[in-house]
């Protein structure tokens, strides 16, 4: 079992910039790669950047060149360096991790936190 607690959601005004941070507990040596997805209201959640274990990034067209994510060197907390933030940025993220389990792989979330971008 993994736990994932996320922190520093908050309200921004457009141009800002807010750093995510979310730490995983429990079975964490099986972690392999870690995410943020993001969901606004009456939309599907979306990827917003994955870093796998060997440190390979990917990121969504929207927020490439302003968000940045990256993981500590345990590999266990994972951040998202949010800047010039736009109103569209608006939403609930979500922290992401797959973890091997019994020769195959399971996904846990956090709680999500609230992201609000005023314009």
């Amino acid at each position: 079992q993994v736990q994932l607690v996320e922190s520093g959601g908050g309200l921004v005004q457009a141009g800002g910039s807010l750093r995510l941070s979310c730490a995983a507990s429990g079975s964490t040596f099986s972690i392999g790669a870690m995410a943020w997805y993001r969901q606004a209201p009456e939309k599907q959640r979306e990827l917003v950047a994955k870093i796998n274990s060997g440190g390979a990034l990917n990121y969504a067209d929207s927020v490439k060149g302003r968000f940045t994510i990256s993981r500590d060197n345990s590999g266990n907390t994972v951040y998202l360096e949010m800047n010039s933030l736009k109103p569209e940025d608006t939403a609930v993220y979500y922290c992401n991790a797959i973890v091997a389990v019994s020769g195959t792989f399971r996904s846990y979330w956090g709680q999500g936190t609230q992201v609000t971008v005023s314009s």
